[in-house]
C-alpha cells in the first residue's frame, strides 16, 4: 500500500513540476506574441492559400495571390521584430533541454548551465533562424505562386512546431503538426528550404 501511495505522490509532484514549467513557457510566448498579428497573419496566408491553389478561374487565382502579398511582408517583419525581442531574455528562460522529462532538469541547467549545455538548445536561436527563412522566403519572386506559396507554408509549419516543441515537447509539437496539417515533421523538413534545414539540422542534431 505504501508503495502505491509513495507512487501517486510522485506522479502528484511530477505533474505539477510539468504544468508548471509549461505554463511558464506558454506565458513567455504568449507575451512575446501579444504585441503582434503573428497568429493572426499565419492564418489569413495559409487560408488564402488554399483559396487560391482551389481557384479554377486563373485571373480570380491570380488576384488572390496579389492580395496576400502585404500579409506575407507584413508577418515576415513581425517575426523578425519578435525574434529580436525574443532574443533578450535570458538563456536560462529560453533554453529546450532534449532530455526526456526536462521539466525535472530545469532547476539543475539554472545551477550549472554549462552541465547540460550538450543537452539543450536555445529557442532564441531557433527564433531567429525561423524569421530569417521565412524573409527569405517572402523575397524569393523567381518562382510560380504556388511553389512560392508551399516554400513560405513549409517555413511557417517549421517555427510553429518549434513554438509548440518549446512549450510543450517535440513529441507533442510534431503530433499537433500530424493532427493540425495531416504532415508530419520530417516531411515538413524536407520542404524548407536547404539552408533552413541545414541551419535547423545544426541547432537541433543533437536533439
Amino acid at each position: 500500500m505504501d508503495f502505491f501511495v509513495t507512487a501517486f505522490l510522485l506522479g502528484l509532484v511530477a505533474w505539477s513540476l510539468k504544468s508548471r514549467a509549461e505554463r511558464r513557457r506558454i506565458a513567455l510566448l504568449a507575451q512575446q506574441l501579444q504585441p503582434y498579428d503573428i497568429e493572426k497573419l499565419m492564418q489569413q496566408i495559409s487560408e488564402g492559400y488554399v483559396r487560391a491553389l482551389g481557384e479554377n478561374d486563373v485571373q480570380r487565382r491570380s488576384s488572390i495571390w496579389q492580395v496576400l502579398e502585404p500579409a506575407e511582408r507584413k508577418l515576415a517583419e513581425q517575426l523578425g521584430q519578435m525574434a529580436l525581442d525574443f532574443g533578450q531574455w535570458p538563456a536560462a528562460q529560453t533554453r529546450i533541454i532534449t532530455l526526456p522529462l526536462p521539466w525535472l532538469f530545469e532547476k539543475l541547467a539554472e545551477l550549472a548551465p554549462s552541465l547540460l549545455a550538450r543537452h539543450s538548445l536555445d529557442m532564441r536561436e531557433l527564433l531567429k533562424l525561423h524569421a530569417r527563412a521565412i524573409a527569405q522566403a517572402v523575397q524569393v519572386s523567381d518562382r510560380s505562386p504556388s511553389a512560392r506559396a508551399y516554400a513560405i507554408l513549409a517555413e511557417v509549419l517549421l517555427m510553429q512546431h518549434s513554438c509548440h516543441w518549446f512549450c510543450k515537447s517535440r513529441a507533442v509539437a510534431s503530433a499537433r503538426l500530424l493532427a493540425r496539417h495531416q504532415s508530419s515533421h520530417h516531411k515538413v523538413l524536407e520542404s524548407v528550404a536547404p539552408a533552413t534545414r541545414a541551419a535547423y539540422e545544426g541547432l537541433t542534431g543533437r536533439a
